[in-house]
């Protein structure tokens, strides 16, 4: 058993070796045993492959301006382990992990000497978010973010009030499938029989499978463009600015300080999902709880300026869909900057038509690595890319020093790539500040 929060992060560390095995078996038995501690919650569960984290933050907000203690699970961690445990935006306390782990730990031992195998990292981390929302710290609602995939995901022994899938694209191939079909598949996994999905999901097929998913679970789809949409979008320097439309009201002259159309659509989502709550649920969310709670939303290393002269940006995208949003954001905020690109990725990802979009925008692109498992070389990125003006540097601090002297106060340095990267270097910048 533990007595420091060192011990316990060390032994929830340990069981990454047990790898990722999809199911909800080992969940369900493990759950059974502590007298399932889900089923004294309210959920509403967020998947998708981008904006997951952003959305959640945006209903984070909302519901706390209007007046209710808001659990929330995340992933991955950009400061601290225990962010990923949060209440009304405060991570777990050290004290509580350590009493919930000694909680979990005989159950975690006991399912390991059985035929179920031993649980995963991601397993016990989900399994200490339920014990300590439904044991301990007792939210009005929890906000409870897909880890990967959904429908073997072990988030996905919820029966939430409502789910949202943001979008459905390639990532995590190696597990979800090699096409678009395969991957919605899993995502939609997450659809309840008579539990309604928002969706932000754009593509025509991933669309029509979301939708036929949710009519075999007789429930209904609240979809992009169709019953909610927004109009009257506009950028300055410092916010997004657009009117919302839902079939229960409409909302005006809302503000968020994230950048990109991408956000705005997460915050549509979130929006949808509150609407739906208001509405169905009687949850009490007037409309400058809701605009107060959107301003104020903020999520770290989702195009994050963290030094200015020149402006240093960092940002988590980590797979097509995530780099085409943050091109798009970059070419209309930074349209006449050079921009000077550090990036860094995990996994067999096919590096260059990830990267692409950024091709026509930056003016070079250096390439690094960082301490993790699966973290790629720099000189094999370097060798997987296109691009002419390229280099690659293996020490990270090295590169990011190299590329931010290059730059000139007018320029961009733009770091990019995968979170647990960006997580290490945001860390860095903070002590330059």
């Amino acid at each position: 058993m533990f007595n420091t929060y060192e011990e316990a992060v060390s032994w929830i560390h340990s069981l990454l070796n047990h790898g990722i095995k999809p199911g909800l078996e080992r969940m369900e038995w493990m759950l059974e045993r502590l007298d399932h501690p889900e089923r004294r919650l309210k959920f509403v569960h967020v998947g998708g492959t981008n904006g997951k984290g952003s959305t959640v933050t945006y209903m984070r907000h909302i519901l706390q301006e209007s007046g209710y203690e808001v659990g929330t699970f995340t992933s991955p961690y950009i400061e601290t382990f225990t962010e990923r445990i949060a209440l009304n935006g405060t991570p777990i306390p050290e004290s509580d992990l350590v009493e919930v782990c000694n909680r979990v730990y005989p159950v975690v031992q006991e399912a390991s000497k059985t035929s179920l195998g031993s649980p995963t990292e991601f397993e016990v981390i989900t399994l200490i978010c339920f014990v300590y929302f439904g044991k301990v710290a007792f939210p009005d609602i929890v906000l409870l973010e897909v880890g990967l995939g959904g429908r073997l995901d072990s988030t996905n022994v919820i029966h939430p009030l409502v789910s949202i899938i943001t979008n459905v694209g390639f990532d995590h191939m190696h597990i979800l499938g090699n096409d678009l079909e395969e991957i919605t598949f899993e995502k939609a996994g997450i659809i309840k029989s008579g539990v309604p999905l928002i969706t932000t999901a754009e593509e025509e097929l991933v669309r029509n499978r979301l939708i036929e998913t949710t009519k075999k679970n007789n429930t209904k789809s609240y979809k992009l463009n169709e019953e909610f949409r927004v109009s009257d979008l506009t950028s300055t320097k410092d916010s997004e600015n657009f009117t919302f439309h839902s079939p229960y009201r409409t909302i005006e002259n809302i503000s968020i300080e994230m950048k990109g159309l991408h956000q705005v659509k997460n915050a549509s989502a979130a929006l949808m999902a509150m609407e739906y709550l208001r509405v169905f649920y009687g949850l009490h969310i007037e409309e400058d709880m809701i605009k107060r709670g959107l301003l104020h939303a903020s999520w770290p290393g989702r195009f994050e300026r963290i030094l200015e002269n020149p402006d240093v940006i960092i940002d988590g995208a980590h797979n097509p869909e995530g780099i085409t949003s943050l091109a798009e954001t970059i070419k209309t905020r930074y349209p006449d900057s050079s921009i000077y690109t550090v990036f860094s990725a995990v996994g067999d990802k096919d590096i260059e038509s990830m990267l692409e979009p950024l091709y026509p925008i930056v003016s070079s692109m250096t390439f690094t690595t960082f301490e993790f498992p699966r973290a790629v070389r720099a000189n094999e990125l370097y060798e997987r890319c296109s691009f002419s003006e390229k280099a690659f540097e293996e020490n990270w601090m090295t590169a990011v020093e190299t590329v931010m002297n290059k730059a000139d106060d007018k320029d961009l340095v733009l770091i990019t790539g995968s979170l647990y990267f960006i997580a290490e270097v945001r860390s860095y910048l903070k002590t330059l500040k």
